[in-house]
């Protein structure tokens, strides 16, 4: 599989800045074997710790962090006679050895020359719990599902990837049809890339469903080994009602879906556990579009969605049959669904989405994103019904120099508004530059 995470580590391994890199992301989202494939094939040596298999480690970090103690112990373990400057250190699961984390720090001081990587399935919970995080000395990349050209790419489908680099849009009208059907499929299998791997070996949507429901269970089983025993029926009750959320009209989250008489106190804890393991996205809302958005952030309403459109689908039980044949039962959460998946494309490009809203008022824009220097807020369609009510009270409030409407049509530039494919999501940040 090709993730464009790879050229991103290549870039990492060349800066003369370089530190030690925390690669952070979801359960079962590729981060292994990234960091293998990388490995193999930029460095002359591999250096792969498990802290989860290799426990006797532990001891050796909690003992200090002299460098060449821990090489030591790293060649001992993995029969490898290390050599510093040709080598990539792999600590993987890092989190179940809480000192090898602070060890990074020592790393980028005192032996800047080693390439070490660290990641883990449940590091961002880890790293807020740990007093001894290397703030400053280490360089961060987050890795997410496969996005839709990533999923192309592996679906065997490069030539619809090469029309999409070439924006040449009235060709990909031609070949719309061909755009839709992988569309529709990711929308069911997602970016997991072990169901992707399954779907593409085996076109079977009913195996790609069983590898969704296993991860989903060891989801639910992460809740319980390893959260705060006080707060696991609680992430439970927020996991579960996300699809009933993002099906409600309005998608806003409400506590009061979860438990009569709920508040955000009694589940905010709950929120932050499922966030910082890279299970959940929550976007706020912004009280107004002006730069920096964060500075506009209403921090009380926010939308919470999943990381990956097709254990969305799994937990909401919706088949295969329903989503390729428009089948009736998907209308109702098509707009849901749509959403998820723009949302998963604008995250995996590194993109930081809000949204807008008029208090007490159906106006609603789904989107708020700041792209180099603007602003620039979306609309979603799920389809080719192209009304765009809340974008024009928007527009008109704003004034922005551009609107964008994310949809089933084909690409067009208006005055004041550019419709794109949903399919073409990859190429908004080039629309910019142009």
């Amino acid at each position: 599989m090709k993730r464009i995470a790879y050229q991103q580590l290549v870039d990492w391994k060349n800066s003369p800045s370089r530190k030690p890199l925390i690669l952070r992301g979801a359960r079962q989202v590729g981060k292994t074997w990234l960091m293998k494939e990388f490995g193999k094939n930029e460095f002359n040596q591999l250096v792969y710790i498990n802290f989860e298999a290799s426990k006797q480690l532990h001891s050796i970090f909690q003992q200090g962090f002299e460098i060449p103690r821990i090489l030591l112990a790293l060649s001992i373990e993995t029969g490898i006679n290390i050599q510093p400057e040709n080598s990539l250190i792999v600590f993987d699961e890092i989190q179940e050895c809480p000192a090898a984390l602070t060890s990074l720090k020592y790393f980028q001081e005192n032996a800047p020359q080693i390439a070490i990587i660290a990641a883990g399935s449940l590091l961002g919970v880890a790293m807020h719990a740990n007093q001894s995080f290397p703030v400053g000395k280490v360089n961060f990349l987050d890795l997410y599902p496969m996005n839709f050209k990533e999923f192309l790419l592996a679906n065997k489908q490069a030539g619809l990837v090469q029309l999409l680099e070439t924006k040449d849009w009235e060709m990909m009208v031609s070949f719309k049809d061909k755009f839709i059907t992988q569309l529709k499929q990711y929308y069911f299998i997602g970016g997991m890339p072990e169901v992707v791997s399954s779907f593409v070996q085996q076109n079977d949507f009913a195996i790609a469903r069983t590898i969704q429901e296993t991860i989903l269970n060891a989801y639910e089983q992460d809740f319980s080994k390893h959260a705060p025993n006080q707060i696991v029926p609680r992430i439970r009750m927020v996991w579960q009602s996300i699809t009933a959320q993002l099906a409600k009209e309005n998608s806003k989250f409400l506590y009061s879906s979860l438990r009569t008489g709920s508040r955000a106190k009694d589940f905010e804890l709950a929120l932050a556990w499922l966030g910082d393991a890279g299970l959940v996205h929550k976007i706020t809302r912004i009280s107004k579009p002006n730069i920096p958005l964060s500075a506009y952030e209403d921090l009380n309403d926010f939308k919470l969605y999943l990381h990956d459109t097709g254990l969305l689908c799994a937990m909401g039980n919706i088949d295969a049959k329903t989503i390729l044949q428009n089948n009736e039962l998907f209308q109702e959460f098509k707009g849901s669904l749509t959403e998820q998946f723009c949302l998963q494309q604008l995250k995996s490009l590194g993109i930081k989405p809000y949204y807008w809203t008029i208090p007490q008022s159906m106006a609603e824009v789904d989107f708020v994103i700041q792209l180099k220097d603007q602003v620039i807020p979306i609309e979603v369609k799920a389809s080719e019904n192209l009304m765009a009510k809340s974008l024009k009270i928007y527009a008109t409030k704003f004034k922005p120099a551009t609107c964008w409407r994310f949809s089933l049509s084909d690409y067009r530039a208006e005055e004041w508004l550019t419709n794109i494919p949903l399919y073409a999501i990859s190429q908004i940040e080039t629309l910019v530059t142009n």
